[in-house]
């Protein structure tokens, strides 16, 4: 969305005002028009950002998870309307502990693969063996498996990227 047209009405307005005062006054509105224009470009922009806030909390109201953003490309404004990403599906229950009797196996993994392991246990603050009850269960049950640790500690392990609007 190019702004100069909205911008060039506003100066169209402001020497049509100062008109009747005579060429002086005209000339003052001109200038005053052109020193005004960054700062009235960035109302534009703050009006177009609320505005997109707004209809984003009405879409999500209504249901539909979406998002609109105001992305800025050279001097235009573009309105940009994004699906929100659903949440991602819930791991499968851990057995319980009192579901029945715990056995003990012994598991031999290549020294590569139990690094691997303890990493991704590391990185989501659980032990090597609730990771590996996790991922098992999630195996046997048909679920997906659980978080790679591909991601750094912290971070949000979803397969999309998430975009949004922030306002200081």
């Amino acid at each position: 969305m190019d702004l100069s047209p909205y911008l060039e009405s506003l100066r169209r307005d402001l020497a049509a005002a100062a008109a009747p005062a005579g060429d002086a006054a005209v000339q003052t509105a001109e200038l005053l028009a052109g020193s005004l224009e960054s700062s009235l470009r960035l109302a534009l922009l703050e009006a177009l950002s609320d505005a997109a806030a707004e209809i984003t909390g009405e879409l999500n109201r209504t249901g539909n998870p979406a998002t609109v953003e105001v992305r800025m490309r050279a001097r235009q404004a573009d309105l940009v309307v994004s699906e929100t990403p659903q949440a991602p599906p819930e791991p499968p229950p851990a057995p319980s502990a009192d579901s029945g009797d715990v056995a003990r196996i012994t598991l031999r993994l290549p020294e590569a693969l139990k690094v691997s392991v303890e990493n991704s246990a590391s990185a989501e603050s659980i032990s090597v063996n609730a990771w590996l009850v996790r991922a098992i269960n999630a195996a046997v049950h048909g679920a997906p498996p659980p978080p790679s640790s591909s991601a750094p500690a912290g971070r949000a392990r979803f397969g999309r990227r998430v975009t949004g609007y922030a306002q200081a």
